[in-house]
């Protein structure tokens, strides 16, 4: 009686011969055939029974008797499914320990265990070859298959299937210590829907039995046990996946290192900030003291007998082009040259030729010297009295790296600067670029392998400031920045643009015009500079040229400014041009 009326409560809990219909689809038999075709024809699990015991803290021991039919082989594999992608940054996990295997009828009993992606890998071998059916016992413990769900706690677990050939039988018992509240089962892909073949309590409701009847190769049976809440204490187990958005992550490494970063960048911000400072200080100290007319009786100076060049040189700590230029016309001013502006009207093109003209080089700076070398040396070595602008265009550049180089050591050997500036700027920017490079390959490397890739960033980020701040580390002595002080003064000078009154006649204006013009070109104050003698040729007869600028016919100094503007910029295009361009 008590038979029959425990088989009665099973009738409603039976799944539908549908479900058994829908399993049996035409695709899923045909994936099943091909992936067991590696394996004998012959070979399948015969019967799969596993028993799952469900402890405190969430500890389930399984114990699964697996009935093998073996067609010459020494062992089998059985893929469990141990993670899942949760999120993007996170995994659940199920943890198998302790797994050992056994064999009460010689069968395989050696076992190894793999992770590879979402799967583990259990491997059972022995020593032989072997061929009919023999029985083999795996026992392990999960964790991580328990879940609180609310009022329960709900263990769910693939328990049987994985296998690479078919099975026949399976059937799963889940003691759950205590009265099991709910049961389900489903059969097929991970994920599946479909009930399996059988699920029910026993009378005591504290054991939940499962049973599947013919498994393909590659399906599980998924079996799910509700539990009263707190009977294990088990809990979901997560890990944090490694992502691209957890490469990057904040964290004690990462945040260290940013804090380092902002530590550097503060200090280095302090180490300018003392380099600069000095300067600074001693620029506006001495800056009253530079703001005076260069006038000296008769002669006319500027700070300190300073070279446009050198001025140049000095207030940007660069050898620019400019200052090349304004040092032509220098040497033009002093006598060394004479600047012919060609008629354009006759040319069909604006041109000026440098003309050599006959003055012993006595007092030329070692980089003025290479300069007027240059330019008065063809290609081919020979000396020449005279060349056109234009044919400098693509043969210069290499004497010009030249003469930016001299100006370097010219600046370090006045003693305004205690290294040459482009040689401090090259060392700190190659070092930055190092710093970059190196933290390019750990952030790649970090981001492969760790949650530290903000480490190799701010690494990044440090060898770019390095490179960007070391444009700035050139610092100048205290006599340098004294220099640069009068230097301010005499540029508020020129852009003044008043003619002190000792040098009204026009004469005078045109030889203090001529004089101080090489450094209105460096400090760009040329077309206010040139109102100062843009009516002396009207004052003074034969003033239409400067002893060292000749213009074409019906040129005068009214439209010196401009001629001076257009010689600055075709001179400097001319010079810097590479050949081929």
């Amino acid at each position: 009686m008590s038979a029959a009326v425990s088989a009665a409560a099973l009738i409603p809990l039976l799944t539908s011969p549908s479900a058994a219909a829908e399993r049996a689809g035409n695709g899923r038999a045909e994936a099943g055939r091909a992936e067991a075709g590696t394996i004998a024809a012959s070979e399948r699990v015969l019967k799969d029974e596993v028993v799952l015991t469900a402890g405190r803290g969430g500890v389930t021991k399984v114990k699964e008797t697996i009935v093998y039919r073996f067609a010459g082989h020494k062992g089998f594999e059985r893929t469990f499914r141990t993670r899942d992608h949760e999120s993007l940054s996170e995994d659940r996990v199920w943890r198998i320990g302790g797994l050992r295997a056994s064999s009460p009828d010689g069968g395989p009993a050696r076992v190894s265990m793999s992770s590879e992606g979402l799967r583990t890998i259990v491997e059972v071998s022995g020593a032989k070859k072997l061929t009919g059916d023999y029985t083999v016992v795996l026992e392990y413990d999960l964790r991580g298959a328990i879940t609180p769900m609310g009022a329960v706690e709900e263990l769910r677990w693939p328990v049987i299937g994985g296998w690479k050939v078919p099975l026949d039988e399976a059937k799963a018992t889940v003691d759950g210590g205590a009265m099991i509240r709910s049961v389900n089962c489903f059969t097929g892909p991970i994920g599946s829907t479909i009930g399996c073949t059988q699920y029910y309590t026993n009378h005591a409701h504290t054991q939940g039995v499962y049973a599947q009847q013919g498994m393909l190769p590659g399906e599980y049976l998924t079996v799910v046990a509700g539990l009263p809440a707190g009977t294990t204490g088990g809990r979901a187990l997560y890990e944090r996946r490694h992502t691209l958005a957890t490469a990057f992550s904040v964290n004690a490494v990462t945040g260290g290192a940013l804090a380092g970063l902002l530590v550097l960048l503060v200090g280095g911000v302090v180490a300018l900030y003392l380099l600069r400072g000095r300067d600074a200080r001693v620029v506006v100290k001495k800056a009253a003291e530079g703001d005076q007319a260069p006038l000296a009786g008769a002669e006319f100076e500027p700070p300190d007998g300073v070279r446009p060049g050198q001025i140049g040189t000095l207030i940007d700590e660069q050898a620019d082009v400019i200052d090349v230029t304004a040092t032509i016309v220098d040497l033009a001013v002093r006598g060394y040259l004479l600047i012919e502006e060609e008629d354009r009207a006759v040319t069909g093109r604006l041109d000026w030729t440098l003309r050599r003209l006959d003055r012993p080089q006595v007092d030329l700076l070692p980089y003025e010297r290479i300069l007027l070398d240059a330019l008065l040396t063809a290609p081919d070595g020979s000396g020449r009295d005279a060349v056109k602008l234009s044919e400098l265009g693509g043969t210069f550049a290499t004497k010009l790296a030249q003469v930016r180089s001299a100006m370097y050591d010219d600046v370090v050997k006045q003693g305004w600067f205690a290294r040459r500036p482009d040689t401090v700027r090259s060392r700190w920017t190659l070092a930055g670029i190092l710093v970059t490079l190196l933290g390019i390959a750990a952030t790649v490397a970090l981001a492969l392998t760790t949650e530290w890739a903000l480490a190799g960033l701010a690494l990044i980020i440090a060898g770019a400031a390095l490179a960007y701040g070391g444009q700035y580390m050139p610092a100048k002595t205290a006599r340098g920045a004294t220099v640069l002080a009068h230097t301010i003064g005499f540029r508020a000078f020129l852009e003044r643009g008043a003619v002190p009154d000792e040098a009204a006649a026009s004469r005078q204006r045109i030889a203090l015009f001529s004089r101080f013009l090489p450094y209105a070109v460096v400090f760009d104050t040329v077309p206010k500079w040139a109102e100062t003698v843009k009516d002396a040729g009207e004052r003074a007869e034969g003033a239409d040229n400067l002893y060292w600028y000749e213009g074409p016919a019906e040129w005068d100094l009214s439209k010196f400014a401009e001629s001076m503007r257009t010689f600055t910029l075709a001179t400097s295009g001319s010079i810097s041009q590479s050949r081929g361009m």
